[in-house]
């Protein structure tokens, strides 16, 4: 009895070779790459980090000018001439700002500067306390666990708009006499990044207890312990490399969100004072010239909608590539 030995035929070779494993991280870029919502969002945020991280060199060297005034370019009712292009030129591109004449781009793209600066270092802090406090009460439990949840639940139940109306100048004056921070612009900027930190870190920590009550049940954390590893070792060196993905994706979100809260605060007084800009500044002032300079109040509102937008975007992409079963 013969045997009669069948070759594999060319396609089927084919399909052998192009079935190969693909590890988490590129699953997980290709899921990306596919959403071309998120690729718009990341395009905008990439774009707004490089201008913001440019603008202070270009104010240094003079390319940008958002304090320079230009009364002769205002007409006697205190609008750029111009009428409803807000005086748009070749040396103004976007107008200039109705009763000083300031430049608007200027003002606007530094103004990009700052939000950032503010809203970045918040939610640096915010994910920070989070992470620590969240995979504390994780992994300890009992009492311990006990306390941190009352603890998120006292500062959510906090009327978080009082508290800054309230405390604003109790804190700016502690800050600049016992802590000596330069009184100003530094200290209400401090004070705006430690009350968001404060008000910002329970929904990291909620999300951060989750995924660390799912972990901590796994085999090499068993295995760490067995091995003897301390508390620190086992929370921070065996179960926070297992969270970046959710820490990412809570960073990006909260981003976003205190680039707008940056602009309520400012609204009501709290941020960063002009002559110093911000969006948020910026859009306060230009509220009251929406009918005279439409222009004026268009564009820092716009970019501040563009920015939140996109970063929430990031945001929603990245959880869904990270997390592909979220949404099921």
């Amino acid at each position: 009895m013969s045997i009669t030995t069948i070759e594999p035929t060319r396609a089927a070779k084919a399909g052998a070779a192009a079935v190969q494993s693909r590890s988490p991280g590129r699953l997980a870029w290709s899921r990306f790459v596919r959403d071309r919502k998120t690729l718009f969002g990341a395009a905008v945020v990439v774009v707004y980090v490089v201008l913001a991280a440019i603008a202070p060199v270009l104010v240094s060297s003079h390319a940008l000018d958002p304090y320079t005034l230009h009364q002769d370019l205002i007409d006697p009712q205190g609008l750029p001439k111009g009428g409803v292009f807000g005086g748009i030129s070749l040396a103004h591109p976007m107008g200039i700002e109705p009763g000083i004449g300031r430049d608007v781009m200027s003002r606007v793209w530094y103004g990009l500067t700052f939000s950032l600066l503010i809203a970045t270092s918040a939610a640096v802090l915010a994910v920070v306390l989070g992470v620590v406090l969240g995979i504390v009460a994780g992994m300890a439990g009992g009492w311990t666990d006990t306390l941190i949840g009352r603890l998120v639940d006292l500062v959510l139940s906090f009327p978080q708009t009082l508290m800054l109306l309230a405390l604003s100048g109790t804190i700016v004056a502690f800050l600049t006499d016992n802590l000596h921070v330069p009184a100003g612009d530094t200290s209400h900027a401090v004070y705006v990044i430690i009350v968001l930190a404060v008000f910002g870190w329970p929904s990291v920590a909620r999300v951060v207890r989750g995924q660390v009550l799912s972990i901590r049940e796994r085999e090499f954390i068993d295995a760490a312990r067995l091995l003897g590893a301390s508390r620190a070792r086992l929370w921070f060196r065996e179960v926070l490399p297992n969270l970046w993905a959710p820490i990412l994706v809570q960073f990006t979100l909260i981003l976003p969100a205190y680039v707008s809260a940056e602009a309520a605060l400012s609204y009501l007084g709290i941020s960063i004072v002009p002559p110093t800009p911000t969006l948020g500044n910026i859009l306060k002032d230009s509220i009251q010239y929406a009918s005279g300079d439409f222009l004026y109040f268009f564009t820092p509102a716009f970019l501040l909608v563009l920015v939140v937008v996109s970063f929430n975007l990031l945001g929603d992409g990245l959880r869904d590539a990270l997390d592909p079963k979220a949404n099921r």
